[in-house]
């Protein structure tokens, strides 16, 4: 019997970064409707953020872990920051990115 295989791509961080590119486009729409500017340094943090988590859904990068938990912190502080409007989603997908850290492949975990 052959044993699985398993797989390259970590499905929380990936979605993180759907989620976090998400809102990033919702929050520009959001504000440009209401006749503002969208402030760069919360487009920086959720891009970021979006990016961390996509380079972290790939299991044999270095520094995947590390990358995760910036993201992690970067979109839970965002959406904090954002929580009256749009943050809870964006919360959300920190925690994906910090839940994302702590799943390791099976070779990197201890007995």
């Amino acid at each position: 019997m052959k044993a699985r295989a398993w797989p390259r791509i970590e499905p929380l961080a990936l979605s993180a970064a759907t989620l976090a590119t998400a809102m990033t486009a919702y929050y520009v729409w959001l504000i440009r409707q209401q006749g503002n500017q969208p402030l760069p340094w919360v487009l920086a943090l959720l891009l970021a953020g979006a990016l961390l988590a996509v380079y972290g859904s790939i299991r044999q990068a270095p520094y995947r872990r590390a990358a995760l938990l910036t993201a992690g912190a970067a979109l839970t502080a965002v959406g904090l920051l954002a929580l009256p409007s749009v943050g809870l989603p964006i919360i959300a997908s920190g925690v994906l990115a910090l839940a994302a850290s702590r799943r390791g492949a099976p070779w990197q975990r201890g007995p």
